[in-house]
């Protein structure tokens, strides 16, 4: 079956937003897919990464523009750096940690779901979100929060 040919949509890259002390940027928004993929840069100022968490509806890629990476995907894990891509399916249990003193990702969601608004949510705090914030913040969005983050 042949799908209709999509209308080209020019997007800007958006202001950085800062999360803690790194920053989030987004490249491609839903609205210009229809919803079918959103793009994103994060910009990593110290090691780190979120908890194990899995999209259950959406597939997710990550390139890694700049630093060294730690991903899990379920039971495996990965070391990335820069020009490394990896492909995760909605359903799997993933997290990743920056190992290098900074890193550049960019990462596509796609279908884009409430990603998006995801890391503005995650923006707008005063702070790293407690446990029972994280795992609403997740819950709104579209996630599941199943583990901790990767350890040093």
């Amino acid at each position: 079956m042949r799908h209709p040919t999509p209308t080209a949509a020019l997007h800007r890259a958006t202001t950085p937003l800062a999360v803690g002390p790194d920053t989030w940027q987004l490249q491609l928004p839903a609205a210009c897919t229809g919803q079918a993929l959103s793009v994103m840069a994060w910009h990593g100022e110290a090691p780190g990464g979120p908890p194990l968490h899995l999209h259950p509806d959406q597939d997710e890629v990550f390139i890694v523009d700049e630093g060294e990476y730690r991903f899990q995907c379920g039971d495996e894990q990965h070391l990335l750096r820069a020009g490394d891509s990896l492909f995760l399916p909605r359903g799997v249990p993933h997290t990743f940690r920056q190992l290098s003193a900074t890193g550049r990702l960019r990462f596509l969601y796609t279908p884009a779901g409430r990603m998006e608004d995801f890391f503005v949510a995650l923006s707008q705090l005063p702070g790293p979100p407690t446990p029972e914030v994280a795992h609403t913040l997740f819950a709104d969005h579209g996630m599941a929060i199943v583990g901790p983050p990767l350890a040093d």
